[in-house]
């Protein structure tokens, strides 16, 4: 089990069971009052530390290494039933965008989104998350083959951001994200969008304009990282808890913004401790927006998009 630094005192908490239980063991000395005192401390230092998270902390949350990526939400909700697509048919495939077609309960449904990697070597090998132009065309390439096909999209964002390499922007970089907002801003099949980590820059845009889109509960989005943000205000990434703040990029303030269409809820401690549930969370998600979005006629469904995304930024003077 990896402990963030704000878990520090649920780490204490754990390490003090383990050695009460280790103790009982060894000694046959009987530990219940024991144990049943900490874990309720355990419980209550919990629930303080995760109803009070800064902005920040639900950063590291974000990035958690045993957080559940792209895969791993496929594979569970189709039940295995995924076929990948790969290539853009014009340069490559890029590792770093996965897509393909998966049954969810039944229904055949476009699944796309950016996959990080488990350890360093698939990290490496996915480039952490980070797509190059030919990933945003083949996200594309596979809406326009779900459009074709009269299924629904289904995108789970989590990238730090695009590829910022050389030769990403000489093969067109901002060009592909560019196409994907106009082409998805006027798909006629309904597309749900969820950020289930970071949710950074036009990366996270170029596959998050749809009918509804989500954030979990301990996922940013942002046009720049705290990180990022910190270093070019300040000179310093020393900064970026002050950042987070005042980028307001958690969910709760997506949602205040009028920018997402709902938080979708994590067990306490994050998606990390309780992948099951976050599997069976998201999935009701998915089912009720389709449930609401499928009924309605394809030109309404893009109006109401269209109407969302360009009032967003708009404000009246008196």
């Amino acid at each position: 089990m990896e402990y963030l630094d704000f878990e520090a005192p649920i780490k204490e908490i754990e390490e003090q069971i383990a050695k009460a239980k280790q103790l009982q063991e060894e000694t046959k000395v009987d530990m219940t009052a024991t144990l049943e005192e900490l874990n309720n401390r355990l419980n209550q230092t919990r629930r303080h530390i995760y109803e009070n998270l800064t902005a920040w902390q639900r950063v590291q949350l974000s990035r958690h290494p045993n957080r559940p990526y792209t895969l791993a939400y496929i594979n569970y909700l189709t039940n295995g039933q995924f076929l990948e697509l790969h290539g853009d048919r014009n340069v490559k495939d890029d590792k770093a965008m996965v897509g393909g077609w998966g049954l969810l309960d039944g229904k055949g449904v476009m699944f796309i989104g950016q996959q990080k990697g488990i350890n360093t070597k698939m990290r490496q090998y996915r480039n952490f998350g980070m797509a190059n132009p030919e990933g945003y065309r083949k996200a594309l390439r596979l809406m326009k083959m779900a459009e074709k096909f009269n299924k629904p999209i289904v995108t789970l964002i989590d990238t730090p951001g695009a590829y910022p390499g050389l030769e990403a922007e000489e093969r067109g970089q901002g060009e592909a994200i560019a196409r994907n907002l106009l082409e998805m801003s006027v798909l006629k099949v309904p597309i749900i969008c969820i950020i289930i980590g970071e949710g950074a820059s036009g990366g996270a845009l170029g596959i998050g304009v749809g009918d509804r889109v989500y954030m979990l509960e301990n996922t940013w989005y942002s046009v720049i990282s705290p990180e990022s943000c910190s270093s070019i205000l300040w000179r310093s990434w020393n900064f970026k808890e002050k950042a987070a703040e005042a980028l307001k990029l958690t969910a709760k303030d997506m949602l205040e913004h009028g920018l997402i269409d709902g938080i979708i809820p994590e067990p306490i401690g994050g998606a990390h401790t309780d992948q099951e549930t976050t599997f069976k969370t998201v999935k009701q998600y998915i089912l009720k927006a389709l449930e609401e979005l499928e009924p309605m006629k394809p030109e309404k469904r893009i109006d109401q998009h269209i109407a969302k995304f360009t009032s967003m930024g708009v404000f009246a003077e008196d």
